[in-house]
């Protein structure tokens, strides 16, 4: 299986600790080794890193462990590839446009039998996974259901995403982190937990590396931090864990009432 991580933010904030911990898992902690990748989005805008190389060993990982780029909203994933072959094509997170803004997606696990149930119009895949596809199936049933143009609303979006995520665990193990550019959804089968940090700040432990920060003196006082992962990153923090069939909304890192 992958290990997804993502973050929501209420100011733009670096993610070089969180990721530091996750890039570990790809090859020395973990046997994650088949490709990662991280997109921070920047206003409407957003920039992508990939790399089919394990990110234990990415010359483009260790520019992001080093170079802290900020972004109130970040998706990434590190791959140990089921369906497709390791290949850049085939590296999460995926991005599509609609309603004028750069949808990101990343999902950790394994469908089956899904070939006739994804059938796509308007996004097509690039490679040959199945997460992919199912991206662009949730894409297609979005467009379907909501029209060309935006609602003024987006959290019925969000709760019609979660529908159909229902239908994609009943095809297997389907987390999946998916991100407008506003908004930020965590889907749970078996593998989430998530972390929101807000003031009084203390200090944080990686579980996979010999990395320790204090986010007091990272952080003024009015900041919030979510933080969400496959399994917890850190050990001397309270994760939340979720539960089957569960999932979240964020937005500027607080929890959202849908």
């Amino acid at each position: 299986m992958c290990e997804l991580l993502a973050m929501s933010a209420n100011v733009p904030t670096d993610i070089v600790f969180s990721f530091t911990g996750l890039a570990e898992r790809g090859g020395v902690t973990g046997p994650h080794v088949d490709g990662w990748g991280i997109t921070f989005y920047e206003g409407k805008g957003s920039r992508t890193f990939k790399d089919a190389c394990p990110s234990s060993k990415s010359h483009i990982a260790q520019l992001i462990k080093s170079y802290p780029i900020k972004s109130e909203i970040v998706v990434s994933h590190i791959r140990q590839a089921n369906r497709g072959c390791v290949s850049l094509e085939n590296t999460h997170p995926f991005t599509r446009e609609l309603w004028g803004r750069y949808w990101t997606y990343a999902h950790n696990g394994q469908l089956s039998d899904y070939e006739t149930k994804f059938s796509v119009s308007r996004f097509q895949s690039v490679g040959d996974t199945d997460s992919e596809l199912a991206f662009c199936w949730i894409m297609e049933q979005v467009l379907f259901e909501f029209g060309d143009k935006a609602p003024a609303d987006m959290r019925p979006v969000f709760r019609f995403i979660a529908g159909l995520a229902d239908e994609m665990r009943a095809l297997g193990v389907f987390n999946m982190i998916l991100s407008d550019g506003n908004y930020l959804m965590c889907y749970c089968t078996n593998n989430l937990s998530y972390i929101t940090r807000r003031a009084p700040f203390g200090e944080a432990k990686l579980i996979d590396t010999d990395v320790v920060i204090d986010f007091k003196k990272e952080t003024t006082p009015d900041d919030v931090v979510t933080v969400i992962a496959t399994r917890p990153l850190t050990n001397n923090e309270q994760w939340k864990i979720l539960t089957p069939g569960e999932w979240t909304l964020f937005s500027q890192g607080e929890l959202v009432t849908v």
